[in-house]
């Protein structure tokens, strides 16, 4: 048995058992890949994997209980390896961060530019996506800590921690009729709208929240980013809704924010990490930075706790 041949079963599943896509993640050949896992099947005396043919469908019964096991024997691999790391390296190596455009473009400037002056020997790398996507980044191993809203905690495998509160706002060009009256979702729903795309930026609470009155959302145009927002607003395209953090008096003068948390639910971004996992030293320091309530102590505590114990309040 060898990691090689536990990494092939794990990949297997996770690339939904298509083996070109495994051999590309592990760069090595389909025939090499699937001989790992025949070799690692052989030496067990059972069979991981459903076949039609040469092609995997899924688990059998057996591998579904495997699966955890070879999950587990990975994870404490490379937790064994970043705590030799720790030792022999001390603060030089590599933090991947995975996080949405709202997040690295408002968020986290300041956050990584200290981190950066702390630490300048490690390389970080912001890896951006969808909140998905980047879950999906986490639990795939491609990040080490993951930063979005929503989403994070509907992850068993991962630890999902609050970091802090966010509200959106409507934005408008200088002199609109929506500055001089009481709003509300029916005056809003009068307009053509430009928000997030569908899975960004707690796009859901602006969903719910014109459903609750009454009303389907039909923005005129969608984006992934706020700085696209705020650029078809001035345009004269429509009004926006928009996370607040993004909006600056000074950056954008030719536009106005208006205050909407009494109109949506207010919004938790949280930090995720892989349950169980250790971290490089280095590592609990950038989360500290992003969100001083959460002490190296406090996230070492909540990745050793039980799937169904509560996250730590914000």
């Amino acid at each position: 048995m060898n990691f090689q041949q536990l990494r092939s079963v794990r990949e297997a599943v996770r690339r939904a058992f298509n083996l070109t896509e495994v051999a590309q993640a592990l760069n090595t050949s389909q025939p090499g890949v699937s001989r790992q896992i025949r070799d690692l099947e052989d030496e067990l005396g059972v069979e991981i994997f459903v076949r039609a043919g040469k092609r995997l469908t899924g688990l059998t019964a057996i591998g579904r209980q495997v699966l955890p096991l070879v999950e587990r024997m990975l994870l404490d691999a490379e937790n064994l390896q970043r705590v030799s790391d720790d030792y022999t390296r001390g603060v030089v190596g590599t933090l991947a961060v995975a996080t949405t455009h709202s997040q690295a473009r408002y968020a986290l400037p300041t956050v990584v530019r200290d981190f950066r002056k702390a630490h300048p020997q490690v390389t970080l790398e912001l890896r951006q996506g969808s909140p998905h996507q980047v879950a999906v980044m986490l639990l795939s191993g491609e990040a080490d800590i993951a930063i979005a809203t929503r989403v994070l905690e509907d992850y068993d495998e991962l630890v999902a921690l609050p970091c802090y509160r966010w509200t959106h706002s409507i934005i408008v060009p200088e002199g609109h009729e929506l500055l001089d009256a009481p709003l509300t979702i029916e005056r809003l729903a009068g307009f053509p709208l430009i928000t997030y795309d569908v899975g960004y930026t707690g796009r859901g609470t602006i969903d719910h929240a014109f459903a609750r009155a009454g009303f389907k959302i039909k923005p005129v145009l969608t984006a992934m980013d706020a700085d696209v927002i705020k650029t078809y607003v001035e345009l004269g395209l429509g009004v926006g809704i928009m996370a607040s953090i993004a909006f600056d008096d000074e950056r954008d003068r030719h536009l106005r924010a208006i205050d909407a948390r009494d109109l949506f639910e207010i919004n938790t971004t949280s930090i995720a990490l892989r349950r169980g996992s250790v971290l490089r030293g280095f590592a609990y320091e950038f989360i500290e930075t992003f969100a001083p309530h959460l002490t190296a102590e406090l996230v070492t505590r909540a990745q050793t706790t039980p799937r169904d114990t509560p996250s730590a309040p914000l």
